[in-house]
């Protein structure tokens, strides 16, 4: 039971937790307020690292500060012989006491009690001192371990505190840290990102990471507080033999390095020379699997991590490898477009090449025959008959250049292969997976148990199926629905064809553009080359099959694309 004059210091010490304090403020007049009860002329509160089981001094009053922290090990001292016992100590006057370390010369009583964990376990030490010899009594040294009993336990909880408000910090940068991560599309933006965001996350003074390179590992992007210098990083890449980092890697799991200082790291190349990075934490970022990097972070003090840290750089490491996979993704798909459209330019100049080909072709013949009436009067030494023969060779060779571009212009049938149509509709689908995710449209799929063969050239049939997607997508700009439904039907001509319905929720398509949308070089878009639909139907013509606008409004728009079923 607390003595009756210290209940209201009591109160005071307990509200600190309902206060919310941070931990070193509360500790801080925590120690102020015993000075000022017991009437002491100095005290000091210290605290066990965990990492080093050392007792380090973190509050002082009446005593000058020393330059560094103070630390002393288990058992020695007084403060220390408290710490290692976890049993408060009274003595009455220092000159008599062995175990007695000089704080201040003056110093002639001093009395100690333990902060406890809940398993009975020192964490730290309250150490009060006066000038006078036995100015403290048994009974204060009584009060005083009470008084540091209620401490432990504020203090218990405001570590608890401090921990629940940190991980929820870190929760929340990782929250936020999800929207950049998946739009930003440059690698390089999106490596300076997760520098970034690591080192926040971590409140390191350095966050770096490393990507693999010919056998090296390679600085990609690195963050660090104001007044880092950044001619203590190496830009070149590091060979696997001189890298240090090389080993989370290796091993596919989180390092942890002390002493950066230490004999065992000089030829560490990859490492910082900067002597104030005392201990850093690596893990690597899998991808498909494997380990394609290293992310790091280093601190300004020698650390032992703890698992909830590890965990916590495994997981940003997790993040940081699935964003750099989706960076390149985009890459892809963004070099995939513009393959696309470089394939639909060189189609349409072939399809245009054909037609001026075959418009050539009928006046050409026409030529051909009328010419083949002339020069038949002309005698054998006529120069005009002479003239008559190159005409009819030019013309044979003109014929022939008209032929090579029809055929050339027109699909080879050895192209054709039996495909099931749901088959090339999925493959397609995961090309466009990520341009999908992107325009944030879903997709539904609704396809017939019974698989439906057609005889096609995969290619072209992919080529059709993409500019109707991607005119879909472009009328959904805020995202939507994407419905593609196959379905077997009579044909016109008694034989089986095989209907697909691509229904989108986007715009629609303009009334006045819709009797011409298979027209060339006709477009609803500022950016489009009016020939995607134009090729599409041209490449269903070749394969026997057709394109239809079913019905469009503000609501929707469903096109279908119908193909022959193969014979069984």
């Amino acid at each position: 039971m607390p003595e009756p004059r210290d209940l209201t210091l009591h109160y005071r010490i307990a509200r600190l937790a309902a206060d919310g304090e941070a931990p070193g403020p509360a500790l801080d007049f925590v120690l102020g307020e015993l000075i000022k009860v017991f009437r002491a002329d100095s005290g000091s509160l210290a605290l066990v690292n965990p990492n080093t089981g050392l007792l380090e001094t973190e509050i002082v009053k009446g005593v000058p500060p020393p330059a560094d922290t103070f630390a002393l090990r288990p058992g020695q001292g007084v403060t220390g012989w408290v710490a290692l016992h976890a049993r408060p100590l009274l003595v009455p006057d220092t000159a008599a006491e062995p175990r007695y370390i000089a704080a201040r010369p003056a110093v002639r009583c001093e009395m100690a009690a333990p902060l406890l964990d809940a398993e009975g376990r020192a964490v730290g030490v309250i150490d009060l001192e006066s000038d006078t010899p036995r100015a403290f009594a048994p009974a204060d040294l009584d009060r005083l371990a009470a008084l540091a009993d209620e401490t432990s336990r504020v203090l218990h909880r405001l570590w608890q505190l401090h921990d629940h408000r940190e991980r929820s910090a870190q929760l929340e940068t990782l929250v936020n840290l999800g929207r950049p991560l998946v739009t930003r599309l440059t690698e390089d933006d999106l490596l300076a990102t997760l520098a970034r965001s690591g080192r926040t996350l971590f409140d390191a003074p350095l966050c770096t990471l490393h990507l693999p390179q010919e056998r090296a590992l390679a600085l990609k992007a690195w963050d660090a507080a104001n007044g880092f210098d950044a001619r203590a990083l190496s830009r070149d890449p590091v060979p696997e033999n001189a890298s240090m980092l090389i080993a989370a890697v290796r091993s596919n799991r989180v390092i942890e390095f002390q002493q950066l200082d230490g004999l065992g790291y000089l030829d560490a190349l990859d490492l910082p020379r900067d002597r104030t990075l005392c201990s850093a934490l690596a893990a690597p970022l899998p991808v498909d699997g494997e380990p394609a990097g290293v992310f790091t972070i280093f601190t300004s003090r020698p650390q032992r991590f703890s698992d909830a840290q590890r965990r916590l750089l495994a997981a940003l490491a997790n993040y940081a490898a699935v964003a750099l996979q989706n960076a390149r993704l985009y890459a892809r798909v963004f070099r995939t477009e513009e393959t696309l459209r470089k394939n639909e330019t060189l189609t349409t100049l072939g399809l245009l090449a054909a037609e001026i080909a075959h418009e050539i072709r009928n006046p050409l013949t026409v030529v051909k025959l009328l010419h083949g009436t002339l020069g038949a009067d002309f005698p054998a030494g006529d120069p005009r008959r002479r003239d008559i023969e190159v005409i009819a060779e030019k013309l044979e060779q003109l014929e022939g250049i008209v032929s090579r571009v029809l055929s050339f212009a027109r699909t080879p049938g050895n192209l054709h292969s039996r495909w099931a149509l749901a088959d090339i509709i999925n493959d397609t689908l995961i090309l466009l997976k990520a341009k999908l995710d992107q325009a944030r449209v879903r997709v539904q799929c609704a396809f017939p148990s019974r698989a439906l063969l057609v005889d096609v050239n995969k290619g072209q049939v992919q080529q059709v199926l993409l500019n109707v997607i991607l005119n879909s997508l472009h009328a959904m700009p805020a995202g939507g629905e994407l419905t593609l439904r196959l379905a077997p039907a009579a044909g016109a001509n008694g034989g089986e064809v095989v209907h697909l319905d691509v229904e989108d929720t986007g715009t629609g398509i303009p009334g006045d553009i819709q009797p011409r949308i298979f027209e060339s070089f006709l477009s609803g878009r500022t950016d489009g080359t009016g020939l995607g639909l134009a090729i599409a139907k041209r490449i269903l013509l070749d394969h026997h099959g057709s394109i239809a606008l079913l019905q469009t409004s503000p609501q929707g728009t469903t096109m279908r694309i119908t193909l022959p079923l193969a014979p069984v």
